[in-house]
Formats: structure tokens, C-alpha cells, sequence
């Protein structure tokens, strides 16, 4: 059974961060409710947009954003459902987005778009599984998934300053591959970090040291459930 990491806090980071110098801190967060979820489809590269309730959940998630955790840069996935909760976070906050396609939802081919019982019955998983290396239905492998997020990851931390905050809007499956890259796990590991509704995730980079301050927070939707 795969292990999900829900909600977590490293309760005391301020033993062991240095104060603010040299510490980079990545604000991820996924995007809010989209058509596709209510939709019951595949969504991946399919290019939904966001609900009333997503656009609500958005706008939550940057009023909490401001106030606590304010951000110095935005990057963000160039799909509708990212890009829509980005620019409410950037119009709440007064930092403009910069679009990266490298942040975009794994490429699931010809599922993007079908209903999940039109998947099982068109596409369904190959006898004995998928191999990490090879490609089904037009998507990429998990190679390649892995591969861009490393890529993703690297550039951002190394293109950017190394003192600042920066808000990462992306997708599920992409924060994912991300969390294992930041943690250098295993590509194909037994453990993963569940992703809300807007979920905010905040990991920080100390000098060669990594540390999660918190997984998963959706503090900001307590009055809408």
C-alpha cells in the first residue's frame, strides 16, 4: 500500500535555519477546484478551468498567503486551473507570474480528457505493469516525469536568489515528482504527500541542508467545509 504523508509540521526550524541568510524557501502549492474534477475526467494536459468554487478556494489560499507567508517571486504552470489560482494570488499579493511549461501536469496522452471508465476500457494498464522507461498511450514515461522535475527544480533554485521566497503553483502529480526530487527518494518510492485543493507545502533550502517546515496546509479553507 502506498504511504501518504497528509499533514506535517517540523515543529522547531528555527533551531536549525541560519536566520534568514542564504535560506530559500519554496512555497508549493496546487491549484484550486477545476471543471475536470467535478467532471469525474482525466485531466493531466487536458486543459480545464477552474470552478466558482476553485476561483473562491484561490482567492482564500492568497489572502492566507498574504499575510503569512507573502511571496517575492510566483512561477507557475501555463494550464488554466494553475495559471487562473496564480494570477489571483499575484493580483491579492503585487508580484507578477512568471509561466513555466516545465511545471505542467504529467503528460497522461490520450487519457487527457476521457472519462475514467473510457480509460479503463481504451487504455487500459499493460500486462504487467508499467516500465518506468517506456511510454503508453502517447504519454511520457516516468523517466521523463522525473527527469523534468528535476530540471524544474534545479533551475528554479539556482536561477533565482537564494534569500527569497518563491510561490511554486503546479499540479498533483507534479508536486509529487518534485517533493521526491527535493528529497532525493527514489523515483519509484512507496511514500507520497497528499495535495487539496489549493494545499500549500513550504520546504526550505539551508545552505546544503533541506527541511519541510509543513505539508499540505489548507488552514485557509476551514470557513468553506
Amino acid at each position: 500500500m502506498r504511504n501518504v504523508i497528509r499533514n506535517i509540521e517540523l515543529a522547531d526550524t528555527s533551531l536549525v535555519l541560519n536566520g534568514g541568510l542564504n535560506t530559500l524557501e519554496l512555497l508549493v502549492i496546487r491549484h484550486g477546484q477545476s471543471e475536470a474534477d467535478l467532471l469525474g475526467r482525466h485531466e493531466g494536459r487536458a486543459d480545464f478551468a477552474l470552478t466558482d468554487l476553485g476561483i473562491i478556494q484561490a482567492q482564500h489560499l492568497a489572502d492566507w498567503v498574504s499575510c503569512n507567508y507573502p511571496p517575492d517571486y510566483i512561477i507557475s504552470s501555463t494550464l488554466k486551473r494553475a495559471s487562473m489560482t496564480a494570477e489571483i494570488l499575484s493580483n491579492t499579493i503585487g508580484v507578477n507570474v512568471d509561466y513555466d511549461d516545465a511545471l505542467m501536469e504529467f503528460n497522461n496522452g490520450l487519457l487527457a480528457g476521457q472519462t475514467h471508465e473510457e480509460a479503463r476500457v481504451k487504455y487500459p494498464i499493460p500486462e504487467g505493469g508499467k516500465k518506468p522507461h517506456e511510454s503508453y498511450y502517447e504519454q511520457e514515461s516516468m523517466i521523463e516525469f522525473r527527469t523534468r522535475a528535476e530540471a524544474v527544480l534545479s533551475r528554479i533554485i539556482h536561477e533565482y536568489p537564494s534569500d527569497k521566497r518563491i510561490a511554486i503553483i503546479s499540479h498533483g502529480g507534479m508536486i509529487n515528482m518534485l517533493f521526491r526530487s527535493f528529497m532525493s527518494l527514489p523515483m519509484h518510492t512507496e511514500y507520497g504527500i497528499y495535495n487539496g485543493d489549493t494545499a500549500i507545502h513550504l520546504w526550505v533550502i539551508d545552505g546544503n541542508k533541506r527541511y519541510i517546515k509543513f505539508l499540505n496546509s489548507r488552514e485557509h479553507l476551514v470557513t468553506l467545509e
